[in-house]
């Protein structure tokens, strides 16, 4: 007999074979949200450095120290603990609806299982805004962050000016100081490295100040780490006298730095429209330069206020027990000035830039279906030759 040969399966028994139902839709929808994905692809980014105006227009924001009190405690818990978190999400290519026929970028988002600990004052507690992020090259710089989901982080573009290669940088998540201990295990679990640097290719001086940074590994969830939720729309946040904008940066213009122990501040904050913004930057320079993709917050008199080493941090608002990010800490005329509110980037007009790169990269991989294994088998010894 001669040499026993492997005979050709007809076209439809082979895709019968390699077709797994179901692969075509890795992604699904979660209640009314899609979730974001655990793992990222690799890819080759362009980085574009975003050019600030002069020091006086732009900063590195910080609150103030005049904080409102807050008297409630969180609405919203989640379903099934922490555990239900830590689950590996999926990615849908299209977003589910949030409020008001919004859509919603990632589910599940925005929960806070950490009661307040202080009220009324400056200091935060630990776990109280779980996705703040401190984005730093050590010793060099330091900006806030916000995490949206296990391996993507929103800030603001210009941070990323001067430092532009993303292995200088690190994120810190969980974490409640400025500066953690070198011997803290907890903190250094908590630590990620940065693989990309995606500036928003529209990003010019003080205008489209938005950056997403993919982290290298992915995190893991817990009560004191959470994502927050972005939405496409946040008009039914104008005019809310009690959203929240947190950071580590200095309190007061003149630099005075963050006292020890160096904890994160919070301060209740009210968000102005844009017209109302532009009237007041319009006096006395008879020249306003708030745009369409930026928003204002603060208080008229100057009161409450952000400064130096805050850029990139989130201004958040709570709706019916959930947290939604609406603005980045961007830029502003000194700090605490009557009439001179802190503008931030209105993050719902990037929506799509956002949903566009966290689903493209995070889509996750098949595994090789078995079958296709099993049949390349056969063919082995004719692919490879004679010994």
């Amino acid at each position: 007999m001669g040499e026993r040969s492997c005979p050709l399966l007809s076209p439809l028994l082979l895709l019968a074979l390699l077709w797994r139902p179901g692969l075509e839709k890795q992604g699904e929808f979660r209640g009314r949200c899609w979730q974001g994905g655990a793992t990222g692809a690799v890819g080759v980014v362009e980085v574009r450095g975003a050019h600030l105006l002069a020091s006086t227009q732009t900063r590195r924001k910080r609150t103030r120290s005049q904080v409102r009190r807050l008297d409630q405690s969180p609405r919203c818990a989640p379903a099934s603990g922490a555990e239900d978190s830590a689950r590996t999400p999926h990615f849908s290519l299209s977003s589910a609806s949030g409020p008001m026929n919004t859509l919603l970028l990632s589910r599940p988002c925005g929960r806070r299982e950490v009661r307040p600990l202080i009220v009324g004052g400056v200091e935060s507690s630990r776990g109280r805004w779980p996705w703040q992020a401190l984005v730093r090259v050590r010793n060099v710089k330091t900006c806030g962050g916000s995490l949206l989901s296990r391996r993507w982080v929103l800030s603001a573009a210009h941070c990323f000016r001067r430092f532009s290669r993303a292995s200088r940088w690190i994120v810190q998540l969980g974490e409640l100081t400025l500066h953690q201990s070198f011997w803290s295990l907890r903190a250094h679990r908590n630590r990620y490295r940065v693989k990309d640097i995606i500036v928003n290719p529209q990003a010019r001086g003080k205008f489209h100040d938005i950056a997403l940074l993919r982290l290298a590994s992915s995190v893991t969830y817990s009560k004191y780490i959470q994502p927050i939720c972005v939405l496409s729309s946040t008009f039914m946040f104008l005019h809310r006298s009690d959203c929240w904008v947190t950071g580590w940066g200095v309190i007061h213009e003149n630099m005075v730095p963050l006292p020890p122990p160096y904890r994160l501040r919070e301060v209740q904050v009210t968000i102005l429209n844009n017209s109302r913004c532009r009237e007041l930057f319009e006096l006395p320079f008879q020249r306003s330069s708030i745009s369409f993709d930026m928003l204002c917050a603060g208080a008229e008199n100057g009161s409450r206020d952000t400064c130096h080493g805050d850029s990139g941090g989130p201004l958040v608002c709570d709706l019916e027990g959930l947290w939604y990010q609406i603005g980045i800490v961007s830029w502003g005329v000194g700090c605490g000035r009557p009439n001179r509110p802190g503008v931030y980037t209105n993050v719902s007009l990037h929506f799509d830039w956002i949903r566009m790169l966290v689903s493209r990269n995070d889509m996750p991989r098949p595994d090789p279906s078995p079958a296709l294994l099993f049949l390349t088998l056969p063919w082995a010894p004719r692919l490879l030759g004679p010994a």
